[in-house]
């Protein structure tokens, strides 16, 4: 299915002209060899350009059409028209001089096979080229003088003859067309992405871009060892591929992995999509969507609207009618070796793959503090709440990453490892005395919130974005408990270095039974310090909060001796929300701390 998907994406890229024809293919050319009709090198033409790079900039080659490029790992294989210096000057800084001689002389030869017979000046000159230059003489030549350095490091090297490239000469285009093709024994037989008898490529093109793969590129589709191998069948030939089929994935895979616009990094995968008819509008909206900004929140908010509305959406200033049931594709890769390997693919209309993203916001709504203006967290957000943000590696697990965007696009339930993993880095930094003020973010707690709700470990009328003061729930009234029991020492003891949270969370949160009667005695001394309308306050609270737990049969309080993984998701919800109450913004816009601010009763009591 990813191949099929990839060829009809080339094809409809081919209709709006975006990508080459077959035989073709787009490479990244560093500087143009400038030939005069007699063959001789008149000067070299740098093509470098300065582009952005974050806050910097830095110089990049130019993407320029040539002919479709050989795939190598070692050996030498010269290519047509386009090349590095070791084939297309005999000269590079290896240190192999027999290879190097060895990669000019394959040149000269591909070229003699291609432009023998072929008519025109850039013919003529780029033959007399292979013939008359000298690798031995290259270093005093005076028209390599001045980048003879930058060219050894490497990078594309094309011809150009009579002010245009020697590929985009009307006989060279001629003579490559017609080129000499090498038939292999036995390759003829049914394509298994198209269907057709045709050619079957025993080899496939390298796929270029995939962060962490080889710059030089990796296979998609190979086999190079008789274990994956089956009825005698080697290389490529396991998986009957036909050529144009290659070419076709080939190019668009390549085309989209060169779109660093569209392109993701999600811890160790490198993620692309696309839309079947190949208008980009819909990649900038599904972007945007997947991983929002501070920018772009009211976009979000009308993409969402808007396309459940059947409207026109807006995205970057581009308004267009979006098809909700435009097909719509996502395959994320990663490296491995010379290989690359595939982590997911999915395919869903684009209207389903929104609906479900916009399900994904809704689950993780939840109460912030004021400083936290972005509406939306995006995957990027939700990872590094599970990394240990002090190391210097901040990846988080290759795994993770790639069942939690799949569950986000397809509605399906989060992974368990997401869940576990956040509760692991609360217990580590409430552990950690160094660590930094509140281990329970909005991220986490909308991380948990999202999770009990989706895997349905948790009523639904429980799970509220803000506190829910009538809830019965234990853990949750216990993790209530908890942050008013941290409220009342911080209020008797302004400033102070270590609260309770820091030295009881983890036990309260996995043995209640054990833990609370401690901290009601640590409260008893704290309140003390209080003034009345505070204590009543503060009491009036928590005979509330203890009611809630109060067992009617037995009039015993129901603290429970140990917490189940989804309950103490429940404590921490529970403190969270409260905590949060603590620091809501008064009608007036000031804060106030909630629980701490007695009320005019109180105070008159």
């Amino acid at each position: 299915m990813i191949l099929q998907s990839l060829v009809r994406y080339y094809e409809a890229l081919q209709r709006l002209g975006k990508v080459t024809s077959p035989g073709w293919c787009s490479a990244k050319v560093s500087f143009v060899l400038e030939l005069g009709g007699d063959g001789c090198l008149k000067r070299v033409i740098p093509l470098k350009q300065e582009v952005p790079r974050g806050k910097k900039t830095a110089w990049v080659p130019q993407e320029i059409m040539v002919p479709q490029m050989v795939g190598r790992s070692s050996g030498v294989s010269a290519n047509f028209l386009c090349d590095n210096s070791s084939y297309l000057l005999g000269i590079d800084n290896k240190g192999k001089p027999e290879r190097t001689r060895e990669c000019f002389v394959s040149a000269r030869e591909r070229h003699h096979e291609i432009l023998d017979g072929a008519g025109g000046t850039a013919a003529r000159a780029v033959l007399r080229f292979f013939d008359t230059w000298q690798p031995e003489e290259a270093a005093v030549s005076p028209a390599l003088a001045e980048d003879l350095e930058e060219i050894l490091q490497g990078g594309n090297l094309i011809f150009e003859v009579d002010g245009i490239y020697a590929q985009e000469d009307p006989e060279v285009q001629k003579a490559w067309e017609n080129r000499p093709r090498v038939q292999s024994e036995g390759a003829q037989g049914i394509c298994l992405v198209t269907g057709q008898q045709t050619e079957i490529a025993r080899l496939h093109g390298m796929i270029k871009g995939v962060a962490g793969a080889q710059s030089s590129g990796a296979a998609l589709v190979s086999f190079n060892a008789p274990s994956f191998t089956s009825y005698e069948k080697e290389q490529s030939f396991n998986a009957p591929v036909g050529e144009y089929a290659v070419y076709a994935y080939t190019t668009a895979l390549n085309y989209l992995l060169s779109d660093r616009k569209h392109t993701t990094g999600v811890g160790d995968m490198t993620i692309v999509s696309w839309a079947e008819d190949g208008e980009e509008i819909y990649q900038d909206a599904y972007d945007c969507a997947m991983e929002p900004s501070a920018d772009n929140q009211e976009i979000v908010d009308g993409l969402f609207k808007n396309l459940a509305a059947h409207r026109a959406v807006d995205v970057e200033g581009v308004e267009k009618d979006l098809d909700p049931n435009q097909r719509f594709y996502i395959l994320g890769l990663a490296p491995n070796a010379a290989r690359i390997a595939v982590r997911f693919f999915y395919q869903d209309s684009f209207g389903s793959i929104l609906r479900h993203i916009r399900e994904h916001y809704a689950r993780m709504e939840i109460v912030r503090p004021a400083a936290d203006t972005l509406n939306y967290l995006g995957i990027w957000h939700l990872l590094q709440e599970t990394v240990n943000r002090k190391s210097r590696d901040k990846k988080p697990l290759p795994n993770l990453a790639a069942a939690l965007y799949r569950s986000i696009i397809s509605g399906a339930p989060y992974p368990p490892m997401l869940y576990e993993a956040v509760l692991t880095r609360i217990r580590a930094e409430q552990d950690d005395a160094d660590s930094y003020s509140c281990k329970i973010t909005r991220g986490r707690a909308a991380i948990i919130k999202a999770y009990l709700l989706r895997s349905g470990l948790g009523e639904k009328e429980e799970l509220t974005v803000a506190l829910n003061e009538n809830s019965k729930n234990v853990a949750y009234t216990l993790g209530r408990e908890f942050a008013v029991l941290e409220a009342i020492q911080e209020d008797a003891n302004p400033g102070i270095n270590a609260t309770i949270t820091d030295r009881y969370f983890n036990a309260a949160c996995a043995t209640p039974a054990a833990i609370f009667p401690i901290l009601f005695k640590l409260k008893n001394s704290h309140i003390r310090k209080l003034g009345a309308g505070r204590v009543i306050h503060y009491e009036r609270l928590l005979m509330q909060l203890q009611g809630n737990l109060t067992v009617a049969d037995e009039q015993a309080f129901a603290c429970p001796k140990q917490l189940a993984l989804e309950e103490q998701g429940m404590f921490i919800l529970g403190y969270y929300h409260q905590r949060q109450k603590r620091f809501e913004k008064k009608n007036k816009g000031t804060e106030a701390e909630q629980t701490q601010a007695p009320s005019a009763d109180d105070a008159e009591a």
